[in-house]
């Protein structure tokens, strides 16, 4: 029995240690679990700019507004900033402030200027090609313009040039922005004149009447609106008081109003917070779910209420407007004015002259693509034609190649039998011919003797 016993013994006792050591395993397993835990906590914390507030609509508006950010973070630049003017500015006095800025503010300001750099190089690298592409003349010197807000002599480190050049370009680039794009919108309503005209020529007079009395009834539809009050007046400040903000109108106070719609809290009204100003005039002519309103043209004309006020509030011409600057505003008789604000329906974009050398440039820039489309299915044909034929020469040659295959296989096949019946035809001589033998010896001679002359007896 005790034989018996102390096997079992061990046999549970290795059992016993094999599940300790499974259940060892499975408790380092679970150990071994890698927690969760979100990576962007563990990454070491780096400076990161403020999202951006506004754009100028500049190709390199996020440059400018990265130096710009930075810049501001130095505390001695800073100070400078606030007492510069703007001339001061312009005239590239502030630039030269750079060399007192912090190094590690430099350092940065060279990452972002080899970032720009080669954000150009591939941007103008992408238009080339596309220009190449098409055919058209490559105009450099126009290229070259992408870069005159920076150095591109040198690429690597951001200089006093580097911030005197952009704040020249950004200024002349801004002051001419607003011009670009009122002359973009207003080719963009000839456009529409044009169209709606050549619709009218495609219709018969019965279809065409129906859409020109269509067309008045939208065109009173849009200019039935309530008044819109001049903007940056006592009256439009006044309804944004009181029915955005929420206040009593008679409690009016340009100071708290200023103060309230700084939205940044940085002392001044930006182009953005100006025109977020204007919403309430703008949304008593144009509703989106309207078809007589354009919203392209809604934009445009807070573009051109935004410009008012900027030229009748911002003396110094900085593109800001300062709260010394609108409580002065306030003062004058211009801010108590009653007058309505004239919309773009009641202002003529263009001339009838400019509309038909408009047509005229359409038509030209039609017969263009018209030319280049004719050149292009000639070329295309030409290409298949010569696809064609090259597909002919190679079908040709294919068959050339085989027939050449056949021919080497009949030749070896002729070249085979002839070999074979050669064989067989020496064989047929070796084995038919009969042997040579001499009288009274039954044994044939040796092949050697056969062709030998044998004397018989009783001859000489």
């Amino acid at each position: 029995f005790s034989n018996i016993f102390v096997p079992n013994q061990m046999v549970r006792g290795k059992a016993l240690a094999r599940c300790g050591l499974v259940l060892l395993s499975l408790w380092l397993c679970i150990q071994s679990v890698p927690i969760s835990v979100d990576k962007t906590k563990e990454k070491p914390q780096q400076e990161e700019l403020d999202p951006p507030e506004s754009e100028t609509g500049l190709h390199y508006d996020r440059y400018l507004r990265e130096v710009i950010e930075y810049l501001e973070k130095d505390p001695h630049f800073k100070e400078k900033l606030k007492n510069a003017n703007i001339d001061d500015i312009k005239q590239g006095k502030l630039s030269k402030e750079l060399d007192f800025v912090h190094r590690n503010f430099r350092t940065k300001l060279d990452e972002l200027k080899r970032e720009e750099m080669g954000r150009l190089r591939m941007l103008l690298k992408a238009k080339n090609d596309f220009k190449e592409g098409n055919g058209r003349t490559v105009d450099h010197q126009a290229l070259l313009k992408q870069f005159e807000h920076l150095n591109h002599m040198n690429p690597d480190t951001f200089e006093v040039e580097d911030l005197d050049r952009l704040i020249k370009s950004a200024t002349k680039d801004l002051e001419n922005f607003d011009k670009d794009r009122h002359d973009e919108f207003k080719r963009y309503e000839m456009m529409k004149e044009h169209e709606r005209r050549e619709r009218l020529r495609r219709m018969n007079e019965e279809e065409r009447k129906k859409e020109e009395q269509h067309y008045e009834e939208m065109k009173k539809k849009h200019a039935d609106h309530p008044k819109v009050n001049h903007p940056g007046s006592e009256d439009q400040l006044k309804e944004v008081w009181q029915e955005a903000d929420g206040l009593d109108p008679e409690y009016f106070d340009p100071k708290t109003f200023f103060k309230m719609h700084d939205t940044n809290g940085d002392g001044f009204f930006d182009e953005t917070e100006l025109e977020a100003l204007f919403t309430k005039e703008l949304e008593k002519v144009y509703n989106p779910q309207n078809e007589e309103d354009d919203m392209v043209e809604m934009e445009e004309e807070r573009l051109r209420m935004r410009e008012h006020v900027m030229n009748e509030v911002d003396t110094n011409k900085d593109r800001l407007v300062s709260l010394s600057e609108f409580m002065a505003a306030t003062k004058k008789e211009e801010f108590h004015e009653k007058d309505e604000w004239e919309t773009l329906d009641q202002n003529p974009l263009y001339t009838e002259e400019e509309l038909r050398e408009y047509e005229r440039h359409l038509a030209n820039a039609e017969n263009d693509i018209n030319q280049k489309s004719v050149e292009l299915q000639r070329q295309k044909e030409e290409l298949e034609r010569k696809q064609s034929e090259l597909n002919a020469q190679r079908m040709g040659l294919q068959q050339v190649n085989i027939k050449l295959i056949i021919m080497l296989l009949y030749s070896f096949i002729i070249s085979f039998i002839l070999m074979y019946m050669n064989q067989t035809c020496n064989c047929l001589v070796d084995e038919g011919e009969p042997a040579h033998v001499v009288p009274g010896n039954t044994q044939p001679l040796p092949p050697t003797h056969q062709q030998q002359d044998v004397p018989v007896p009783g001859h000489s």
